[in-house]
């Protein structure tokens, strides 16, 4: 996707349009302070979804929301709700509902963000524990303090600004949805959204949890790759045997997983799987020294891949092991090991069907399994690729108010990851323009050790947020 700048043509000075702006961008200043203490609080919350962690604490996190959304006073209902996982008759985690009608022939606004978060992964990499928000550099360090917690307290912070500025009394309609389960796959979303699609119907949707081009340049993501993971149990023998007794006769199901998984990619790092499809679309610069810096890699290390970086990331498909079940290093024996589990995550280009690649992948692991090892594939779960349509009226307000939000134009990027449920949003409100903002940059390591929150990047982001509240209030799309 190109780089695209766009500016806008501010209100002559002194029009009401700019009186009402200057007063929410006033307001949404003075809320910042208030809007990062309670981020912390939210932080302090271990609210994974994920199985095997505690259900109460994602609860908790639900109920904090929901008291934090009480408090603006402006909604019609706000209720915490959960939804049946259709493959599984199990309850999906407690999302926050709020909804607010439209008056006047004024637009609706959804506002998502969610409030689980990612596992913690190996303590002993974090600088500062990692549910206790803690301020180092100008950043904010702790797990959801960027991704979502952070998108939460843009939307409740934006709000907060928007009423202090206007009072209550304000014609545009306004919906949230603060997701319970995001980062451990959303299992219960289309569900939870068919089930309440007339609480969340709006004009204009806005999904805050993607990222900026960098910590002081807004962006507006206009491009997602698709993804497709699953699990992959590799078999060779029907119980483990001495390495020493039968090595060099017998195939181990490590030899033959490490066999298998290289044919999934060239020499460069590239995907060697056919059938798998790439988008051929330009791209801005961005340097290898960029990459380095963003990406913590090592000088001696190189890129893999082809083409353009950006191309590599945006519009080209990936393979990644993101886990394996197979003896430790402590528990390592002098043994051939029957069978290994791995599990793969493709991202997918945009243009692509999720489920067709990885329909192609499947063929080309069964075709090149070696010594004629079992394959088995479970835990199966894709979503497509996402295309924004930029030509809309509320592109454009939020083109403005992320503008006079940062001081800075907005781009248009792509991005590398997956937000596979807005197929989902696409699929029930069609006609919605769906808005993919967020508060992250290239340095917030979401999902990894010593995540964070670029303050600054937080301020202008709520700041941007409540200024097109205030122009989709005086707008009738």
């Amino acid at each position: 996707m190109p780089l695209k700048i766009t500016r806008m043509t501010p209100e002559p000075s002194g029009s009401p349009s700019s009186s009402r702006s200057a007063a929410v961008r006033e307001a949404a200043l003075g809320v910042v302070p208030a809007a990062l203490a309670d981020l912390g609080a939210l932080v302090r919350i271990p609210s994974v979804a994920f199985p095997g962690f505690e259900r109460p604490e994602v609860e908790r996190s639900a109920a904090a929301v929901k008291a934090l959304l009480d408090d603006l006073g402006i909604f019609d209902r706000v209720e915490i709700k959960t939804a049946i996982i259709p493959e599984t008759g199990a309850e999906g985690m407690p999302a926050v509902l709020a909804s607010r009608a439209a008056r006047n022939g004024r637009p609706t606004i959804l506002l998502y963000a969610h409030h689980d978060v990612q596992p913690v992964g190996d303590d002993a990499l974090w600088e500062s524990s990692p549910f206790e928000p803690t301020v180092r550099d100008g950043r904010l360090y702790g797990r959801g303090a960027a991704d979502d917690k952070a998108g939460v307290m843009a939307h409740v912070g934006a709000l907060r600004a928007f009423v202090e500025a206007l009072g209550d009394d304000f014609d545009l309609g306004v919906n949230l949805f603060i997701e319970g389960e995001e980062e451990a796959g959303s299992a219960s979303f289309a569900a939870f959204l068919h089930e309440n699609a007339d609480a969340l119907r709006a004009d204009v949707i806005v999904v805050a949890d993607s990222g900026n081009w960098d910590a002081t340049t807004p962006a507006l993501t206009v491009s997602l790759r698709g993804n497709a993971r699953f699990t992959l149990r590799i078999k060779t023998l029907e119980h483990a045997s001495h390495s020493g007794m039968f090595g060099g006769a017998v195939p181990d199901a490590m030899m033959a997983a490490v066999t298998l998984l290289a044919t999934m990619w060239n020499q460069d790092g590239a995907v060697a799987v056919a059938g798998v499809t790439e988008r051929d679309a330009p791209t801005p610069e961005y340097t290898e020294a960029t990459l380095r810096d963003e990406a913590g890699l090592p000088a001696g290390v190189s890129p893999i891949g082809r083409g353009t970086i950006l191309s590599r990331i945006w519009n080209k498909p990936s393979i990644t092991i993101t886990g394996i079940d197979a003896p430790t290093v402590r528990n390592a024996s002098n043994t051939l090991s029957p069978e290994v589990s791995v599990v793969i995550s493709m991202r997918v280009a945009p243009g692509q069907d999720a489920r067709e690649a990885f329909e192609a992948l499947e063929a080309h692991l069964r075709a090149h399994a070696p010594f004629g090892a079992e394959l088995t594939f479970t835990d199966i779960d894709t979503g497509n690729a996402f295309l924004v349509d930029t030509s809309g009226t509320a592109v454009a307000h939020a083109r403005a108010a992320l503008e006079e939000g940062y001081g800075v134009a907005p781009v248009d990027i792509g991005v590398g990851g997956s937000i596979p449920f807005i197929a989902d949003l696409v699929r029930e409100f069609p006609g919605a323009e769906i808005l993919v903002t967020g508060v992250e940059d290239p340095h917030a390591r979401a999902h990894s050790p010593n995540e964070s929150l670029h303050l600054d990047t937080f301020r202008h982001a709520l700041v941007s947020e409540a200024l097109l509240l205030e122009r989709l209030d005086a707008s009738t799309l």
